[in-house]
């Protein structure tokens, strides 16, 4: 007879195809989940990688969206730039500027010098 009830009794002798410190004992799991289970799961699964995709998509058409906007106000520059500089030509032209009031109150040189080099 036993002195303890729950003793066990354990071999000494080791299988050889299991190493040290290596549990010789396979567990059972405790909840056993039906094909219908696993079809919900999987069906779940697909469904939340479903999502990650579309959300990484949206990022990529929120990014397309901003480039395209910066591309427009590039343009807009660029022709806000053309028309400054046919501006500044038509304030510069040489009838503008002979026609101005400073230019009026010019006179001619009596003499011209120029320096020998």
């Amino acid at each position: 007879m036993r002195k303890y009830p729950n003793e066990t009794n354990f071999c000494a002798r080791r299988a050889s195809s299991y190493g040290r410190n290596q549990n010789t004992v396979r567990f059972a799991p405790a909840i056993k989940l039906g094909p219908v289970t696993h079809t919900i799961f999987i069906a779940l699964v697909i469904t939340v990688l479903g999502l990650i995709y579309l959300t990484q998509a949206a990022k990529i058409t929120g990014y397309d969206y901003e480039s395209e906007k910066i591309d427009q106000e590039i343009s807009r520059l660029t022709d806000e730039k053309e028309d400054i500089e046919v501006e500044n030509a038509r304030l510069t032209a040489l009838s503008t500027v002979s026609s101005s009031e400073v230019a009026s109150e010019m006179v001619e040189p009596s003499t011209v010098g120029y320096v020998n080099q």
